[in-house]
């Protein structure tokens, strides 16, 4: 009998899950839920950079997607299921008891931010992140050297230690603290005990400083010595961790029942979705993966005979197994892109909220960003120019204190020329990524376009492609990062012995190229130098 698997893919806004055939990747169904109390904007601050997700989201969210995907293709295909696996954001920590339930879960937390999933881009910890940074330089090991050299606020051991420093009740209450990525497999497979949880290599060795050459995690005495609060934290994580085409477990008997599938399912160990998303969009040595949604997470994979003793400063960690097994995953990404493009929407919609016509003022709204690109590719000329730091710079050389700009504004300034300076600058950021691995000695052969983006928009994907000077191949499947999953499941329920098999046999191919044009990327050589003189003076003068 064929057999099939499930990938799932948790992201900011909602959950998607994929069922396809592990023989050949054939989609046979799909679904999607947004998270109803992220949707209402609840436990969150805005203006403080705050973005807490309720545990109850995605488990809720996750049982409908399967439930629907189920639904679309009867019994005897779900019968022969016999692999999940789930990607998630990271770095989105949580504050878990002994039992490895989210604290939220507790009637006493239900509504308290502080026991909530902690999202990716929250920049709560700033203080705690730059605390790292500057205590990690006392010590003769240097703990940061896998993560860039730069630790940031986006990451774990911040968001932990600014907690536990505000909120006393969840200080006390806390056994440990998971990333989302491990707890799904944890709570499919019903883990009862946090000390058996299996903790993803992608996301220990990506944002919480663990590595083979310290033996795990730094010593208790790095994080002691940082702040008293944290005596014996790192000794209450998992010290063994996995590469995602390990088995976490079979599904529970509880989940089983609930979902209609057999406990014989196996569960995969997860990982965050950028990584699961470059194997889905069928990622190559050397070739930059660049997942494009509100964010962009870029992944490359090197042959650890390459890498050597190579480390590159500045990124998201490299990390042995964090993306295909056996091979160096190195990570970087903007912290802000499809997230740029919808505030300049937000803020061109204020006026709608005055519309009388509900359906036509969400129809206006709606098409704002296909008409911004279509003025903005009929633009002549460059003239004002932005930074792409909305949110802060993930990469190169983390530093979420920084602050966008736009300059060059006057009277004849209309919305498509901000528009075009938003585009580009986003697409010189994605240029400063590719020409950190040159520099540092990592060759950059292409890039691979993954997500909604590249689908929708040849604007900016031709413009990136001038900008960077590369060819971008934009790859076929809509989910990639969902289908990545669904490749991990199949090796992990043991379909396939490698998930290079699995890349082989259920990838989708690409789609289309865009080839840069030598004039404009001529030209856009020139730009990129101001881009860098403004970001030098705003990080310089402006900062804080």
């Amino acid at each position: 009998m064929e057999k099939y698997v499930i990938g799932l893919d948790f992201g900011s806004d909602s959950v998607r899950a994929m069922l396809v055939s592990s023989k050949d990747g054939r989609e046979l169904s799909t679904a999607v839920a947004e998270y109803p109390r992220w949707k209402k904007r609840l436990y969150c601050d805005y203006d403080n950079n705050q973005f807490r997700q309720h545990p109850l989201d995605y488990v809720e969210c996750m049982e409908e997607v399967i439930l629907g995907c189920l639904a679309q293709v009867g019994k005897e295909i779900a019968s022969n299921v016999v692999g999940i696996s789930m990607d998630t954001t990271g770095s989105t920590p949580v504050a878990v008891n002994k039992e490895g339930t989210p604290l939220a879960l507790l009637p006493e937390f239900q509504d308290n931010p502080n026991a909530m999933f902690i999202l990716w881009k929250d920049h709560t910890a700033v203080h705690e992140a730059e605390e790292i940074n500057s205590h990690s330089e006392g010590f003769a090991i240097d703990y940061l050297k896998y993560v860039g050299g730069i630790y940031s606020a986006e990451w774990f051991w911040a968001k932990m230690l600014h907690i536990i420093r505000i909120d006393e009740q969840v200080r006390e209450q806390a056994y440990t603290w998971v990333e989302h990525c491990d707890w799904m497999p944890f709570l499919l497979t019903g883990g009862k005990d946090v000390k058996e949880l299996k903790r993803s290599v992608c996301a220990a060795g990506h944002k919480c400083l663990w590595s083979e050459e310290f033996g795990g995690f730094p010593p208790n005495d790095f994080f002691k010595s940082l702040d008293p609060l944290l005596d014996g934290a790192a000794d209450r994580l998992p010290h063994q961790v996995y590469s995602s085409d390990h088995p976490a477990g079979k599904l529970s008997t509880y989940w089983a029942e609930k979902l209609g599938l057999s406990t014989d399912v196996v569960i995969g160990v997860g990982a965050f979705d950028c990584h699961m998303g470059a194997v889905g969009g069928q990622i190559e040595p050397y070739y930059l993966s660049k997942v494009i949604g509100t964010s962009t997470c870029d992944i490359l994979v090197a042959p650890k005979e390459d890498m050597k003793d190579n480390t590159v400063r500045g990124i998201c960690g490299q990390v042995d197994g964090s993306v295909i097994p056996g091979m160096i995953g190195l990570e970087a990404g903007q912290s802000s892109f499809g997230d740029t493009f919808a505030w300049f929407k937000k803020l061109l919609s204020w006026p709608l909220q005055w519309v009388e016509d509900k359906e036509l003022a969400q129809k206006i709204e709606d098409n704002i960003l296909n008409e911004l690109n279509d003025a903005a590719s009929k633009l002549t000329e460059h003239r004002e120019m932005a930074l792409d730091w909305l949110n802060g710079r993930r990469t190169p050389d983390a530093n979420q204190w920084l602050k966008s700009a736009v300059i060059g504004l006057n009277l004849s300034t209309r919305p498509e020329h901000i528009y075009q300076a938003l585009v580009e600058a986003a697409c010189f950021g994605a240029k400063a990524i590719a020409d950190r691995f040159i520099e540092e000695g990592i060759p950059v052969r292409g890039l691979i376009a993954l997500g909604g983006i590249p689908k929708k928009s040849p604007y900016i994907m031709q413009t990136m492609a001038d900008v960077s000077g590369m060819t971008i191949k934009v790859h076929s499947s809509e989910q990639t990062c969902a289908l990545g999953a669904a490749m991990f499941a199949a090796t992990a329920a043991g379909v396939y012995d490698k998930v290079e098999e699995a890349m082989k046999e259920m990838g989708q191919g690409f789609e289309r190229e865009y080839l840069p044009d030598a004039d404009k990327h001529e030209y856009f050589q020139k730009r990129y130098q101001k881009y860098q003189q403004l970001g030098g003076f705003i990080e310089t003068e402006m900062t804080k």
